[in-house]
């Protein structure tokens, strides 16, 4: 099938525009969306802002994903650039985290456990002129909250420790100030960042470096906690 413009590639998906309101998502490495559909369906049936999902695309592969083309800037974007300050991008992913952790599991029966996207960070929000708009569910799970928020702290933390990161963006005041954001809710605890210190290490998508990184990333969430 034509897939048109490429728009942008992540670790493990290329995205591709079809028109002037969808976009084709195209994974490199998995076979099946079902679940990512199935999750991004379900937290958008409470109101969660996602992406709309659209008609498979005529001679689609197993691997595509029909999405609603959104125009705005990401919110990493917007902290380069200025436009966001640390306090208000940290007010916006906790918001984002108390949010999602409102909504009931669809699958588990554990009461404690609630929708997880595992991988909610700057990049994954988008600023659309209609609000902010989560993306890249391909990590989504169903368990503990306090997870979720240790494994979005410990992300921020390793692309704090990243030499190669742009110059002049500090990502410590960001971190700071969602972990501040976050204390309410239970905050990221030592148990919960080990959890997501062990699922990040096994992610196959990290170098090694960023591996590296993970131990005194969490020395780093710890350090910044309130």
């Amino acid at each position: 099938m034509h897939t048109g413009q490429l728009l942008g590639s992540g670790r493990t998906a290329d995205v591709y525009a079809l028109d002037g309101s969808w976009v084709l998502r195209r994974y490199r490495d998995r076979t099946d969306i079902t679940e990512e559909l199935a999750v991004m369906s379900y937290v958008g049936a409470f109101g969660f802002p996602v992406p709309r999902i659209g008609p498979p695309a005529e001679g689609a592969r197993p691997t595509d994903l029909v999405l609603q083309r959104l125009t705005g800037p990401t919110l990493a974007e917007s902290l380069l650039t200025g436009r966001l300050g640390a306090a208000e991008a940290g007010a916006l992913l906790a918001r984002l985290l108390r949010e999602l952790h409102a909504i009931p599991p669809r699958v588990s029966a554990d009461p404690e456990d609630c929708v997880l996207h595992l991988d909610l960070h700057p990049e994954n929000v988008v600023l659309t002129a209609e609000g902010a708009v989560v993306i890249d569910w391909s990590t989504a799970a169903e368990g503990p909250p306090g997870l979720d928020r240790a494994m979005s702290a410990l992300t921020l933390a390793r692309i704090a420790l990243d030499p190669g990161f742009p110059a002049g963006a500090d990502v410590r005041p960001l971190l700071t100030a969602l972990l501040a954001e976050l204390s309410d809710d239970g905050g990221a605890s030592a148990a919960d960042l080990s959890l997501a210190r062990a699922r990040q290490r096994e992610n196959p998508h990290l170098t090694d470096h960023e591996r590296a990184r993970l131990d005194r990333a969490v020395d780093l969430v710890l350090g910044c906690a309130p």
